[in-house]
């Protein structure tokens, strides 16, 4: 991006060795003045030469003083004169310069920003507190001073005189209200958390890293206008608002014993069908009998349409025609517990769903 920041070119002299000249000045300017008042009357002549000569010299010594600029390291002067800007003087240091140049003093340190977190709406429109922190300096004083009105705002917190301190403060609001813009921005656009439907959607709570790339992306875009670098932005406080933040802990709470429940079902599942493709392996299995393929259609009719009692008892025939007969065992299992599976019309998986309590586990039935 371009930027008319230039460094300053000027008339830069030492500043201890201007210093002794500006003292000798003043105080030379003094001692002329002093004699001229002693002179005696013949001598008024030399008299009013002296006094001229030493007011001049006090004179010249005022205006030299206002030609000193001191720069600590991480410091900077933008210097203008008579309201044209002539560079930026960053040379850290004691040094002399044309003492009608104004400077103004800003700071190039880096800085934090702890803003308070903020209640903004995420994109399934709940209301969630969040909070960032921020870490950014000045990179380019010519924005930083004439392309926003800085000095304006640090007037008005300083009751017209535009401070060092007032305009970094000015900065900070600056900064401040900009990075709460592009939180509540990028918060906008993301969940709180993933939902039941959509397992693989960046969240607020899941894709910390991505989002504090883009918070950060955002924050610089709307503060490069005024020179200011960020150096890193990161989400660190976020939460449901309280308003919904009970509400939210109990659908969190259901959601996680319902996975558990899915998990324990799944696993016995799989645990059956291993026994059944071991069975059939060893050709223990004998299902091409026609009447066990009639009772076993019979039975599943029944169980299918939640009439497990009538279910139960075929399957228990089966049984004692051949006691190895897994699938009857495991049958019977899904009737007594009352497992039926449900298309969930969001995934179109078919879903366990118990329909029986029992005061047992499923893993200590002795079918």
């Amino acid at each position: 991006m371009e930027t008319k920041e230039f460094n300053y070119s000027g008339m830069c002299l030492n500043g201890i060795i201007m210093l002794v000249l500006n003292l000798l000045c003043f105080f030379g300017g003094i001692a002329l003045v002093i004699t001229a008042i002693s002179m005696e009357e013949w001598e008024l002549a030399c008299s009013i030469t002296s006094g001229i000569a030493g007011g001049l010299l006090i004179l010249l010594s005022l205006i030299m003083a206002g030609g000193f600029i001191l720069v600590e390291p991480g410091e900077a002067r933008v210097l203008m004169f008579f309201g044209k800007y002539k560079g930026t003087f960053t040379k850290a240091g004691f040094y002399w310069i044309h003492p009608f140049i104004n400077q103004k003093k800003l700071s190039l340190r880096a800085r934090n920003l702890d803003g308070k977190p903020i209640k903004v709406n995420d994109k399934t429109g709940n209301p969630v507190m969040i909070g960032m922190v921020l870490v950014w300096k000045l990179k380019d004083t010519y924005k930083a001073m004439f392309e926003i009105d800085s000095q304006t705002m640090a007037s008005q917190q300083t009751q017209g005189i535009a401070t060092a301190a007032g305009i970094m403060n000015a900065f900070e609001l600056f900064v401040s209200i900009q990075a709460d813009a592009a939180l509540r921005q990028v918060a906008g656009q993301y969940a709180y958390d993933n939902d039941n439907n959509n397992t693989h959607e960046l969240t607020l709570r899941d894709g910390s890293d991505e989002i504090n790339q883009q918070l950060e992306a955002h924050i610089d875009e709307r503060l490069a206008m005024a020179g200011i670098e960020v150096i890193e932005a990161r989400i660190n406080y976020l939460a449901y608002a309280p308003e919904i933040a009970a509400v939210m802990l109990r659908r969190q709470q259901a959601t996680a014993i319902i996975a558990a429940r899915e998990k324990i079902v799944e696993g016995a599942v799989s645990m059956v069908k291993m026994a059944l493709d071991k069975l059939n392996n060893e050709g223990v299995m004998t299902l091409d009998d026609d009447k066990k393929a009639n009772l076993y259609d019979r039975a599943n009719h029944f169980r299918r349409n939640n009439d497990f009692d009538k279910a139960m008892s075929i399957y228990e025939q089966i049984l004692n025609e051949d006691n190895t007969d897994a699938e009857a065992y495991w049958s019977l299992v899904l009737c007594r517990y009352g497992i039926e599976y449900v298309e969930d019309p969001a995934s179109h998986k078919r879903i366990p769903t118990v329909n029986r309590a029992q005061f047992t586990s499923i893993f200590a039935d002795e079918d």
